[in-house]
């Protein structure tokens, strides 16, 4: 039976890396970002059948409708994985900067995840094992506050917290939609912003698939960070603040 899985962000970093490692585990990957040569490159090389859509997060209303176009082309969408997202320091306060922090990683975010809940609680019944799957990538950064960088940590809670209710309510909801939060420390992209235990694109997808593959409900990458998590969680803020500085 054919599996589809749509990345969300697919042209670079781990969305990039994780459309490969789908595709070696038999995935037809629907590919979307705002950079279109980018992604054909990208699907020609995957051992399996590829799709293409030009998606800008930012435009949620034209997002969600190519979103479900792609979903109406492919055979099968089991899988949802949105890994669109920025993040740059703006100790300045820049508006402009903070604003699209937010429109990407908090509008943009919630208008394809509720597409893809919308897409996989409207389909008819199939043979699958699930009525689907959807993966938010979220950050270690959702754990703390950081000057600087304080717009992209704050939206990463929020990815982190909606996500955590989307669970929720289908705890009671007659959908079987696994919806699974991944939390990945330093990763070697362009939104790296240190090298400790930094870990590259392909390790991080590696281990992502593996969450998808056991229905995780949550996951740090690499595994590791999450004692940095607990770290933080239970430091008081004037010392993490310390520490962060």
């Amino acid at each position: 039976m054919t599996r589809g899985a749509i990345i969300v962000g697919a042209s670079s970093g781990i969305g990039k890396a994780l459309a490969h490692e789908l595709a070696d585990d038999g995935y037809e990957i629907g590919l979307a970002a705002r950079r279109t040569d980018r992604m054909r490159q990208i699907g020609a090389e995957l051992p399996t059948k590829a799709y293409v859509a030009t998606l800008d997060v930012t435009d949620t209303a034209d997002a969600r409708e190519g979103f479900f176009e792609l979903a109406t082309a492919m055979e099968a969408v089991d899988l949802v994985v949105i890994s669109a997202g920025v993040g740059e320091a703006n100790y300045d306060l820049e508006w402009e900067r903070e604003r699209r922090t937010i429109d990407v990683n908090v509008r943009g975010f919630t208008a394809i995840a509720t597409a893809a809940l919308e897409y996989f609680e409207t389909q008819p019944d199939h043979a699958s094992e699930s009525d689907g799957h959807l993966v938010g990538i979220s950050s270690v950064a959702a754990h703390f506050g950081n000057g600087g960088t304080q717009a992209y940590n704050a939206s990463k809670a929020y990815v982190s917290r909606y996500l955590e209710g989307l669970r929720a309510r289908q705890a009671s909801s007659d959908a079987d939609v696994t919806i699974t939060t991944i939390e990945p420390g330093f990763v070697d992209t362009e939104m790296a912003y240190g090298s400790f235990w930094q870990c590259s694109p392909e390790t991080a997808a590696a281990q992502i698939a593996r969450a998808i593959r056991k229905k995780r409900t949550h996951a740090y990458v690499t595994r590791r960070w999450r004692l940095v998590a607990w770290l933080l969680k239970a430091l008081p803020e004037s010392v993490t603040r310390r520490l962060l500085s």
